[in-house]
């Protein structure tokens, strides 16, 4: 869902659309956080970015998640399990668009925002850019959660589904550790009695993430 596919590449009616992302659960109020505070649940995996607008998304948000949102505080938890960026990744302009639509009473209610299974092209545009894009105090609330265990350190984990191929994802994780290399900072771990360190961007990796 770029800036072109936003505003004509679709071939659905708004209201299909709305229904697409109504069935596939893509964006849901679930469960809550340790605090007590409701859980905005976002599955990355699930959006048809090829299929829905900027537009209905944010017609979407508007009409039934927001007015759920603004007289409580609450959490987010975006799962970016297998997220591709030519499938279902809308693109970081609109999400900084969908972002700036979101109501101030609503955005100052945010306590954090979890970011499951961040890929590491992600936390280098994120750490490079994240601050450009979004308010700081936005940033300031954004927590890379590596793995699954980590997550129910913050949410209930019997109140909020997640889909089966997350565990999946985590269980690789477990066996091929490899793969947490550069993605895990808020949970560091020690490896020979060092921590393990996030290295600087470099323009190699910025190419990479283009």
């Amino acid at each position: 869902m770029n800036s072109q596919t936003s505003s004509s590449s679709s071939m659905l009616t708004m209201s299909e659309e709305e229904n697409l992302i109504e069935k596939h659960e893509i964006i849901k109020i679930q469960g809550t956080d340790k605090q007590g505070h409701p859980v905005l649940r976002i599955i990355g995996k699930f959006f048809p970015a090829k299929l829905v607008t900027l537009e209905t998304v944010k017609k979407y948000l508007e009409e039934k998640i927001y007015p759920n949102l603004i007289e409580k505080p609450f959490s987010v938890v975006y799962v970016h399990t297998e997220v591709n960026r030519g499938e279902n990744f809308p693109g970081f302009s609109a999400l900084k668009s969908i972002y700036d639509s979101i109501p101030v009473n609503v955005k100052e209610n945010m306590e954090a925002l979890y970011f499951l299974h961040p890929a590491l092209q992600s936390r280098l545009f994120l750490a490079t850019f994240g601050r450009i894009l979004f308010s700081g105090r936005l940033y300031g609330k954004l927590r890379y959660v590596n793995r699954l265990e980590f997550l129910w350190d913050n949410i209930k984990r019997n109140e909020i589904e997640m889909p089966e191929f997350v565990f999946e994802h985590d269980e690789d994780l477990e066996y091929r550790p490899v793969l947490d290399y550069g993605m895990e900072s808020d949970h560091p771990r020690i490896y020979n009695d060092a921590p393990l360190v996030d290295y600087p961007v470099s323009m190699y990796s910025m190419r990479c993430i283009a």
